[in-house]
């Protein structure tokens, strides 16, 4: 298996390394996934897959794109920027604003530098908190023709979820220390919350959902050195400031496809966008699957329903 990558390449499927600049400057270092010997004189559908929110493409990604190449796809992965292999400083900075810029950067690079892909057949899927940076960007970008989401995570929501009013102005306060301290030091502080290297199990006693977080990340299972998890500190205040699904309603008629576990903690993410959302809009619920297991037990990510939807909408 390649270095850093959780899903075995199929022999079948040519991955190339590529790297292509966002509206703002900011490299970003990608992977192209297509079949073997493909011919480059035809045009292709293309989807382009995002990261669970402080993963890499060497994670979830290359496992989507592995599968939707050989079913016709050319398919794009790429690292956030301020992650993995991508540019931007200081690191592990997140911006709901530029994480969303980031797709419409893909479908730019995709639609301009690779002359085998249809550029009115762009898709996109967003694994958890990519999903929410997906819909904003579409409700934006009418170049995505289509949009998929598998465990959706609206991370603007999250980052208020479950806290009443007078423990949100306490964090409000605490993060605006944070900063006070953070400019005096001259970076951002950031506390990963895995390990550099690979747990053989979960520490014991470790209560959900971290502990599901942990069956993944922290693991060998999902494991990477640049996706230790999280964000710095003062990240979160972007996001609390910020509503990534105010115009979801606008992505119509484009349709909108909500694969969720039944299993899942994250459910009502998807559940709550799909109410917001106008028609054509679907949620699919794979059975017996909690949230992680959408990010790469190929026995639980609905393929077929992936390849179906995308083939009838672009």
């Amino acid at each position: 298996m390649s270095k850093g990558y959780i899903q075995e390449l199929s022999n079948n499927v040519e991955r190339i390394h590529v790297r292509y600049n966002n509206r703002y400057g900011i490299a970003i270092a990608g992977d192209l996934y297509m079949i073997k010997d493909i011919d480059k004189n035809k045009k292709y559908p293309a989807i382009i897959v995002g990261a669970p929110y402080g993963g890499v493409k060497e994670q979830g990604p290359s496992v989507y794109a592995n599968e939707l190449a050989q079913r016709g796809f050319v398919v794009l992965t790429f690292d956030q920027v301020f992650m993995g292999e991508s540019g931007g400083e200081p690191r592990n900075v997140s911006s709901p604003d530029i994480f969303s810029e980031s797709f419409s950067a893909a479908v730019d690079y995709l639609g301009v530098k690779i002359p085998y892909v249809d550029r009115e057949r762009i898709g996109v899927i967003g694994i958890c908190g990519s999903a929410g940076f997906a819909l904003s960007a579409a409700q934006v970008d009418t170049r995505i023709k289509a949009i998929a989401t598998a465990s959706m995570y609206d991370m603007s929501v999250a980052a208020r979820l479950g806290q009443n009013a007078e423990q949100i102005q306490n964090m409000k306060e605490a993060l605006s220390l944070k900063r006070w301290e953070d400019a005096q030091n001259g970076c951002p502080e950031y506390l990963p919350g895995f390990p550099e290297e690979p747990f053989d199990e979960v520490p014991a006693g470790t209560p959900e959902p971290g502990a599901e977080w942990m069956r993944f990340y922290a693991v060998k299972r999902g494991h990477h050195s640049s996706a230790r998890g999280g964000f710095t500190t003062t990240s979160s205040m972007a996001m609390m400031n910020y509503d990534l699904l105010t115009h979801i309603d606008e992505i119509t008629p484009r349709p909108i496809l909500f694969v969720i576990g039944n299993r899942a903690h994250s459910k009502f993410f998807s559940e709550s966008a799909y109410e917001k959302a106008n028609n054509p809009k679907e949620i699919y619920t794979v059975e017996d699957a909690e949230h992680i297991d959408l990010y790469d037990r190929t026995d639980r990510i609905p393929f077929d329903k992936f390849e179906s939807f995308f083939k009838k909408n672009m």
